[in-house]
């Protein structure tokens, strides 16, 4: 069959698109998830394997402290001199005026690495990008932060947005060297982010993302006859956007990078998108957060890029590439002791042994108790990405708590003010209970909200959890470990909260739903909880797709 887009279903944002002889690899945000950066690889631009998550230790990435939505954006790889070049940067704040963006490069021989320790670059903005040019000079872009935007007169908020900068890379001293040169401001449209440059018939091209994560998002294409400018627009301004096609089924187009086409004269071209669920009357939400996909740009006579069928509108299902793989319905996860499966990840810290453990209980992953759900430096929450919007999970757990601080179960995430907690712990008087905890998105308060109250009884026991997310709705269940009957816990709850236009809305959330498995202790004590197989299934998939 065709395939669909978005080619990497699920909180998969800001691809970096990169060619290398017949191999294509595509490298993703990760955000505030460990290990740091997804890189997927394909030969026909319809299937994609996750080959790679290069940032895995303490020097190259630790978020503790970050806070949601913040840790690893917009990464940014390349590939010159036998080397994968990697940029990225570690946001460290988000409110206020302010954002601290350290930015940092590594490198690697192959995909699979090893991958360096880092390079520090700068913090003057986020979304660096290097390009090799072809007298063997190298030049990074970026953003540049301006956090003067709220002072009278300015343009709020667009001027915290202060332009594309320019500078030279040292590939010796390992470091930036000489001026910093702004060379592009803006289009009309404004939120100019995530720079890529590349060069053609000795011409230089800036692509960059503007109108923000939401609706308006869009591709900016500009040119120069130099390096450092000045830069023309594009005659559209926009390459790609569905910021006026409001019916189309992937929205928010926008930040994304060419490559060499399949064919002469065409380049590739990655996007960021979502997939909202249908409009109930309370506005569009986006749980799988921001996806990624492809479409073909073909050259025209006047040298610049355009959308091959015209128009600035992504298709569902483009017309090139090869044929898609079915993906699997179902997947069971047993965890073996060796790597976390590669579907999971963890939250902010390089130091998963304090959080899991696969070797105590082979064919079980072990959660030790740490921090409450919402921290941001110490917690144990492992878990996938949601990927269709009609999806069950359902896990085995065995935990015995012995305090009513202890907590442990199956849990629907996308950040501290905004999860679904289907959990077991106990009473004052130490008998097991099974109760959920909800945070509706309630920025900035985050309080928690109860729906069965003191929940239900549970004999001792492994018990079955699981949920079922249709769209706007979520249910979770339970049963007995030997029993066969599930029995509904607690009512419908809203899964649209789970989204990116949830809580503090679209131009705060970046991320996406997460399912997996959460243990506390703040006791402080590290009471651990046992976990078995996880099973993921997505009902209505075809290649994937709804």
């Amino acid at each position: 069959m065709p395939f669909q887009n978005p080619v990497l279903r699920g909180f998969n944002p800001d691809p970096s698109l990169c060619r290398v002889g017949n191999d294509y690899y595509m490298a993703t945000s990760t955000f505030e998830w460990y290990p740091g950066v997804q890189i997927h690889h394909s030969r026909d631009l319809a299937n994609w394997e996750l080959v790679s998550r290069p940032l895995t230790r303490a020097a190259q990435l630790d978020m503790r402290g970050n806070p949601d939505s913040c840790g690893v954006w917009a990464p940014a790889l390349s590939y010159a001199d036998g080397l994968f070049w990697l940029v990225y940067t570690n946001v460290r704040r988000y409110d206020g005026n302010y954002k601290d963006t350290p930015n940092y490069m590594v490198t690697a021989p192959t995909i699979n690495g090893p991958w360096s320790d880092p390079v520090y670059l700068n913090a003057s903005g986020f979304d660096p990008s290097l390009f090799h040019d072809d007298d063997g000079r190298k030049w990074l872009v970026n953003m540049r932060w301006d956090h003067r935007a709220t002072m009278e007169h300015r343009d709020l908020p667009l001027d915290f947005f202060g332009g594309v900068v320019l500078q030279e890379y040292d590939v010796e001293a390992r470091k930036l060297v000489g001026p910093v040169k702004q060379i592009f401001h803006r289009s009309p449209l404004g939120y100019t982010e995530a720079p890529h440059l590349f060069k053609r018939e000795g011409r230089y091209y800036l692509i960059t993302a503007e109108g923000g994560t939401g609706y308006n998002h869009a591709v900016t294409h500009a040119r120069a006859d130099a390096i450092d400018g000045p830069y023309e627009l594009h005659p559209n301004w926009h390459v790609l956007s569905a910021k006026d096609a409001p019916e189309n089924p992937l929205q928010r187009t926008g930040h994304g990078q060419p490559c060499e086409g399949p064919e002469p004269g065409t380049m590739v071209h990655s996007f960021l998108c979502t997939r909202p669920l249908p409009d109930t009357g309370a506005g569009r939400h986006s749980p799988l957060g921001r996806e990624s996909g492809i479409e073909l740009l073909e050259w025209a006579e006047d040298g610049w890029l355009y959308r091959r069928g015209g128009g600035m509108v992504p298709e569902q299902t483009p017309a090139f590439g090869g044929t898609a793989r079915p993906l699997p319905a179902e997947s069971v996860t047993r965890f073996e002791p060796g790597d976390l499966p590669q579907d999971f990840q963890w939250l902010r810290t390089p130091e998963p042994d304090r959080i899991f453990d696969l070797q105590a209980r082979p064919g079980w992953l072990r959660l030790i108790g740490r921090e409450s759900i919402g921290s941001w430096f110490e917690q144990a929450l492992v878990a996938r990405r949601q990927t269709e919007h009609h999806v069950e999970a359902e896990v085995l757990v065995d935990f015995e708590p012995v305090d009513f601080q202890h907590m442990a179960g199956l849990v629907a995430y996308y950040g501290r003010h905004q999860f679904y907690y289907l959990n077991i712990s106990c009473d004052d008087a130490g008998a097991r209970r099974l109760g959920i905890q909800c945070c509706a998105g309630d920025w900035p308060e985050a309080s928690l909200t109860y729906p069965i109250g003191d929940g239900i009884a549970l004999p001792e026991g492994p018990v079955w959890l699981s949920l079922t997310i249709r769209y706007g709705s979520l249910q979770f269940r339970c049963r007995m470990d030997g029993q066969n009957d599930w029995q509904d816990i607690g009512p419908a709850l809203d899964a649209a909260i789970l989204s990116d236009e949830g809580g503090r809305g679209e131009h705060a959330n970046f991320t996406g739903c997460f399912l997996g498995m959460a243990a506390q202790d703040i006791t402080g004590q590290g009471a651990t909880a046992d976990f078995s197989s996880f099973t993921y299934r997505t009902p209505e998939n075809t290649q994937g797709g709804n």
